[in-house]
């Protein structure tokens, strides 16, 4: 076990990254507790995620910035030598052939710090999560209002 000297929480792993004290409540303390060479990066992702998803809701969700509509949309989140994006489970989509060389996992993504962030690639992976939340909140709405009738 590991513990931090600042904040004097437990961990498994040594130098676990962590927040010490209290999460950020919005984005910008996000943004502004990061290194100051990531926090460029983070403003611009999240200047990408706010164009492509103008109607969300900015939000601080699992310790993360994350954009809601509907749902939580994408998150997106710094760690020593990768930026994580975390827009749920891609395992079905488009984007297969644009992920390759990235490490990613059912419903996270890591572009390393070392390599240019693709943040057209951000942007339509937000663009096709907007539309899916869309088409997930219209289809519950109607078996809502098929429920009522039916009453």
């Amino acid at each position: 076990m590991w513990k931090c000297e600042k904040c004097g929480r437990e961990f498994k792993n040594t130098n676990q990254d962590h927040y010490c004290g209290d999460a950020p409540a919005t984005i910008d303390e996000y943004i502004a507790a990061q290194p100051e060479d990531v926090r460029p990066l983070l403003a611009k992702v999240r200047e990408t995620i706010r164009a492509a998803a103008p109607d969300a809701i900015e939000k601080i969700s699992w310790r993360m910035p994350t954009f809601w509509q509907n749902e939580n949309l994408i998150h997106f989140a710094a760690f020593k030598k990768h930026l994580g994006i975390y827009p749920g489970d891609l395992t079905l989509t488009p984007f297969a052939d644009k992920l390759e060389g990235y490490r990613t996992s059912k419903g996270a993504i890591q572009f390393p710090y070392d390599k240019p962030v693709p943040y057209e690639l951000i942007s339509e992976i937000t663009a096709f999560r907007v539309l899916a939340a869309k088409k997930a909140h219209s289809r519950k709405r109607k078996e809502g209002a098929k429920e009522s009738q039916n009453k």
